[in-house]
């Protein structure tokens, strides 16, 4: 871990820090283009950044496959949506904190016969106290990061199929929160002291990471996928957390915040507009590329991660 530290260290640049206050204050570019009777799968739709990007591709004439938590929300979410613009809109229901209901939503999307165009990775959670999910992980590090992971990699073989598809992971700049890298030996957190800025900035490091190794899986297939910083926008993560942080967030974090427009601005860009025919590997703040923190680029702990991960879910196992 020291000889990571002080690889980092020298790594790093001023001239990333400058670039990324820069781009925070920039407008998303806008994709002119429709999207008319293509598939879009999106988790976490129900509410904030998901929400208003199903209604955007919608807009644009996309049919939606939305993966949520809650049956009712799901519902007036579709009923909503085919109502206002006369696409098909489906849903499944899962918990994407539960290993298990990760491989069954993502086996069922692998049995689709209709091609998914656009996959984007929207769901998130913030805690600020350590919370187990049922299979014993760090639900943070479960939700940002095995989730995506699971969802890629039963997908991988049906997109690859398709000649065709992009994936977008809804990152974020907080993963300069995890800015000596990843401990390998404490993913789940059990031999360092929690916090929440920490986990999460080590979850989107590892989010980032998975990306490295699925770009090179899909080299030369059609199918790309990138990480994007959806803004500093408002949503509802962090409602899990006690009441005086929903306080704090809601009379002092909330007011500095924008609209979740910009992000779903950003993510149609990304997943419709020519301009990133081709692009992959990449990580964008809202829709300016820009370079991740020194942890989120290192290739061998994105490999070693990469086979613990497969360890940790014993994925080629459960995968069929």
């Amino acid at each position: 871990m020291r000889k990571k530290t002080a690889q980092y260290i020298k790594e790093y640049k001023w001239s990333n820090i400058f670039a990324m206050i820069r781009n925070n204050r920039k407008d998303p570019k806008i994709c002119p283009d429709d999207f008319k009777d293509k598939l879009v799968a999106i988790t976490g739709a129900t509410s904030g950044i998901g929400y208003v990007t199903a209604r955007k591709y919608a807009a644009r004439g996309a049919n939606l496959l939305c993966i949520n938590r809650n049956p009712k929300k799901s519902e007036t979410l579709c009923q909503e949506i085919e109502k206002e613009f006369g696409v098909k809109c489906d849903y499944k229901i899962a918990d994407l904190s539960v290993i298990k209901e990760i491989f069954r939503v993502s086996n069922e999307m692998a049995e689709l016969q209709t091609p998914i165009d656009v996959l984007i990775h929207n769901a998130g959670v913030y805690l600020t106290k350590r919370e187990l999910t049922p299979d014993g992980f760090e639900k943070v590090f479960v939700v940002h990061y095995l989730s995506s992971f699971i969802m890629n990699y039963i997908l991988m073989e049906k997109l690859k199929a398709q000649e065709k598809s992009r994936i977008i992971m809804v990152g974020s700049e907080g993963h300069r929160f995890a800015a000596w890298g990843l401990r390998l030996d404490d993913l789940n957190w059990q031999k360092r002291r929690y916090s929440g800025l920490k986990s999460y900035g080590s979850a989107k490091t590892a989010q980032l990471l998975s990306m490295l190794v699925f770009d090179d899986h899909f080299r030369n297939t059609g199918v790309t996928i990138n990480t994007m910083h959806p803004g500093a926008v408002k949503t509802d993560t962090g409602q899990e957390n006690g009441p005086v942080y929903r306080w704090f967030k809601r009379n002092f974090f909330d007011k500095t915040l924008k609209s979740p427009e910009i992000s779903a601005e950003a993510l149609y860009y990304l997943g419709v507009s020519g301009e990133l025919d081709g692009v992959s590997g990449k990580f964008f703040n809202l829709t300016t590329q820009e370079e991740p923190a020194p942890p989120a680029l290192d290739k061998e702990v994105a490999r070693e991660l990469w086979n613990e991960t497969l360890k940790m879910t014993s994925i080629t196992e459960r995968s069929h």
